[in-house]
């Protein structure tokens, strides 16, 4: 396994990230552990979740599975843990997005449920654009001190979030956002104008979720099968087919999968830490890791620019001049 720096924070991360969308409502706790216990023997040290995820409201049926296998010893203390606060967690007002309150109730209930005394990477699931940052940075703050919270990330900013957070930060004499986590894979490039600019500029990890756009990079073999069969990932498939065809012949040629060649043209980006791979099944975190052994030189990058053309460089030179 690589590691590398979690942006300009002295945290090493595995270069590829275990997502655990799936824990509970696709793997069952039983398959969930031994995915997890398998990553730590790859050497994958960088956990991701959500308070929502398991998609029972409040529940957070996924910490909670993680929790229970933290419980069994020595496994807490090798991982880097990442959860989220925004999502929806009851029926009250203050029980979603980002004042105060919630915030310091969120991570309280996500350490309850992860049985765990301190989350490494606290990031907002989504920007609030009704919370003031001044506000937000208290809130923090205050866990930060408590040992409660050790890192603040982001998760769907736009760049001019990412500075308005971390120029308020600033002003506080507070580190501010160390990462960043967007969608970004060989079809939806759009963070390249502005988003990613930003972390560089800024010093944040870059870390994308949905590297293989929920599977649809993953062959069209594959077609119907997985998350391919949803309405959403049809829809992408029609929509994309001759693009993806392109890239299916510019696998074979190389004798690689397309998911695998896929993650490996996150990992090319030099401002991206780890994609977030999320895996239902062992073969699928297995089938990752030979992500990481592929090398993309300059004309690979350049064909699969012109497959999948991204929105032209950085802004404002992408749209202007």
């Amino acid at each position: 396994m690589h590691y590398t720096r979690l942006g300009r924070t002295a945290l090493k991360v595995s270069r590829l990230c275990l997502g655990t969308m799936n824990f509970g409502p696709h793997t069952t706790e039983t398959d969930s552990f031994s995915i997890m216990d398998r990553a730590l023997d790859l050497g994958i040290n960088f956990f991701d979740t959500a308070n929502v995820y398991g998609w029972q409201k409040g529940e957070g049926i996924t910490e909670q599975i993680l929790g229970r296998f933290f419980d069994q010893g020595g496994r807490r203390e090798k991982v880097g843990l990442a959860t989220m606060v925004y999502g929806n967690m009851g029926d009250w007002p203050n029980e979603s997005r980002l004042s105060a309150l919630h915030i310091r109730a969120a991570c309280e209930a996500s350490l309850r449920r992860l049985r765990t005394d301190h989350i490494d990477l606290y990031q907002m699931h989504h920007v609030d654009r009704d919370a003031p940052w001044d506000e937000i940075w208290q809130a923090m703050e205050v866990l930060v001190q408590q040992g409660k919270v050790l890192y603040v990330g982001s998760s769907n900013f736009a760049g001019w979030h990412l500075a308005q957070a971390n120029e308020a930060a600033k002003s506080r004499h507070f580190l501010g956002l160390v990462s960043e986590q967007s969608l970004y894979n060989l079809i939806d490039r759009t963070v390249e104008l502005e988003v990613i600019p930003a972390c560089k500029a800024y010093g944040l990890g870059f870390i994308p979720w949905s590297p293989l756009k929920g599977g649809v990079l993953s062959g069209l073999a594959k077609e119907n099968s997985g998350r391919r069969t949803g309405e959403l990932q049809q829809k992408t498939l029609a929509k994309h087919k001759d693009k993806l065809e392109r890239f299916d012949a510019f696998c074979k040629v190389r004798g690689e999968e397309p998911s695998d060649v896929a993650l490996a043209w996150t990992l090319a980006n030099a401002a991206v830490t780890a994609p977030i791979v999320g895996p239902r099944t062992m073969d699928h975190l297995l089938g990752a890791v030979r992500g990481l052994d592929i090398k993309l030189d300059a004309s690979a990058l350049a064909a699969l620019d012109e497959i999948f053309p991204g929105p032209g460089g950085t802004a404002p030179e992408a749209y202007a001049w």
